[in-house]
């Protein structure tokens, strides 16, 4: 670099300690360059939440020193938060075709129809900033057009590596290796890996073995096909395609994201299908069950969603039936386990072949041990942040890093929002920054907070008691009710008599309170709130939300 570089922060809004929400900051003099924008799917405990994205009041309160954001991949752990960080910054974004094609798609479905801070890059392109120079290699994933990222500085370059294995199997784009090399001899100051498979001795499974079985199922099942995988998971996706075009069967694909995904793919280049291979939905019925293969993906491309609805039976065009075949070609989402498991009962209760975990039908995209050594071998790092996964993912990341010779103070296993600083020659801790979660609800942004879900989550245990009174405040008189609405706390036909004290008990606190002239409202519904919780704990043991609704005449 010309320019000496003078100060490097790197931290992460997302993306370490869980899985999903991929968002690090790498800050070279006054300058920011974000590394990735992604959301996750939320957890068991976020009730009615759609999405999961970081907080990035951070970057909005230094919008101006925000230079770019770069992705690795099209993968939603990765771009599901560019469209809303879009509407708050006008920063441009970088990343390979099929990736902002996949953003462009996400934009849209937000409402966003300007493109103009969308830029194409290719393993092959450098770009010039006034503190550093960004270079990328292609890295192999389950999703096509996938790099790694480097930041040149004066003091050596910053690397993210993105999702990566190395598949020697693989027939697609080769990765980068000659590239990462090279970064590697002209020095790398700080590596940041994906950390995912960290826990997993020797390497992932390679696309080839995955590839077999599949078509294998195919040649010896008579029956109608379901495929359940990731709408972004292209191989996989081509994969089932090759298998129902040699096994002559016609394919049919459900779901917005798979079918707009494959067409995007298709028209990149990335996904061949023989001509009159899909068959629209609509006209299952025209061809036979043994001649049947039915594709399918979920909301935001998670796999069980669509499969779940027709294994209820509750399914818009296709119910799962007894001699199916049932292949889920995916792997749970972390916290979706039970869900998964779930499905998989209810389809076994059908009498369908459910193939799945059995069965080598899916591979991960994330390396394993062997691969984060060979990553870790190539490109020679000063310092390691373990990056993408778990906290014990990160910790077994780093294990793998003290085992090929990095020292204890080389190695940061980060919290979300802890800074490390490069200073004096050396990396070390440098305060936080703030670094939360953005809940996406429907059309609401982050409107819903720790409250709303607390609330939703109240509701969810004991229910809801609602109080309706109607008061004259002048003569400060109750001129109709209490009346007592009841919503998922007891079963009202059963339990007049509890609802009927309940009553008499507001009656009392309401005349106690117009004796004493209580009549501000705050107060008034405290007090109904706090007499009626103690009752029905008592009663019950349980704790219902207590709505008090106070009406004036």
């Amino acid at each position: 670099m010309d320019k000496k570089t003078e100060n490097i922060k790197i931290s992460a809004l997302g993306g370490i300690g869980e899985i999903g929400k991929n968002m690090y900051i790498v800050e070279v003099n006054d300058d920011i360059y974000v590394l990735d924008a992604g959301a996750k799917v939320p957890g068991g405990d976020m009730l009615g939440i759609d999405m999961v994205i970081p907080d990035i009041s951070y970057l909005i309160e230094n919008k101006e020193r925000v230079k770019a954001i770069f992705l690795t991949h099209g993968h939603e752990e990765q771009i599901g938060a560019i469209p809303f960080i879009s509407k708050k910054i006008e920063v441009p974004v970088y990343g390979t075709e099929f990736t902002l094609a996949l953003v462009k798609e996400r934009m849209k479905e937000v409402g966003l129809n300007s493109f103009s801070l969308l830029n194409v890059i290719s393993s092959s392109t450098r770009l010039s900033f006034e503190n550093v120079s960004v270079s990328f290699f292609r890295t192999n994933h389950s999703i096509p057009d996938s790099v790694g990222i480097c930041l040149h500085t004066s003091h050596g370059a910053i690397v993210h590596t993105g999702d990566f294995i190395f598949d020697q199997n693989r027939l697609s784009k080769k990765p980068d290796i000659g590239k990462m090399a090279m970064i590697g001899e002209q020095g790398v100051l700080c590596l940041l890996s994906d950390s995912i498979n960290a826990e997993k001795p020797g390497y992932t499974t390679s696309e080839a073995v995955i590839g077999q079985e599949v078509a294998s199922l195919f040649h010896h099942t008579k029956g109608r096909i379901i495929v359940a995988t990731y709408s972004s998971n292209i191989q996989r996706i081509q994969q089932v395609i090759q298998a129902v075009y040699e096994t002559n069967r016609k394919l049919v694909v459900v779901g917005k994201s798979m079918m707009k995904t494959i067409e995007i793919a298709v028209e990149l280049g990335h996904l061949s299908i023989p001509e009159d291979l899909i068959v629209p939905v609509q006209k299952l019925r025209d061809i036979s069950e043994h001649e049947t293969v039915v594709l399918t993906t979920g909301h935001q491309g998670e796999p069980m969603a669509a499969l779940h609805r027709m294994a209820k039976q509750s399914h818009k065009f296709i119910q799962v039936k007894k001699d199916d075949t049932v292949l889920i070609a995916a792997t749970p989402i972390p916290g979706h386990e039970v869900i998964f498991a779930k499905v998989i009962d209810i389809i076994s209760r059908l009498g369908a072949n459910v193939v799945h975990s059995q069965k080598q039908v899916h591979a991960s995209g994330h390396g394993s041990q062997e691969e984060l050594k060979f990553m870790l071998n190539l490109m020679n790092p000063k310092y390691l942040i373990p990056v993408n996964g778990e906290y014990r993912m990160q910790k077994s990341h780093e294990k793998i890093a003290k085992e090929i010779g990095l020292g204890d103070d080389e190695i940061f296993v980060l919290d979300k929002g802890e800074v490390i600083e490069y200073k004096d020659g050396r990396m070390q801790p440098s305060g936080r920054i703030y670094a939360g979660n953005t809940l996406i609800d429907g059309l609401g942004v982050g409107d819903i907070g720790n409250i709303v879900l607390r609330d939703r989550r109240l509701l969810s245990q004991d229910g809801i008691l609602t109080v309706v009174v109607t008061i004259n405040k002048k003569q400060r008189t109750v001129v109709a009710g209490p009346e007592i609405i009841s919503r998922g706390f007891v079963y009202v036909r059963e339990s007049e008599a509890l609802l009927t004290e309940a009553g008499k008990v507001v009656e009392e606190i309401l005349a106690k309170c117009m004796e004493e002239k209580v009549i501000e409202w705050s107060s008034l519904k405290l007090k109904m709130r706090e007499a009626l919780n103690q009752f029905l704990y008592e009663k019950t043991r349980r704790k219902p939300m207590i709505l008090p609704i106070i009406m004036e005449i």
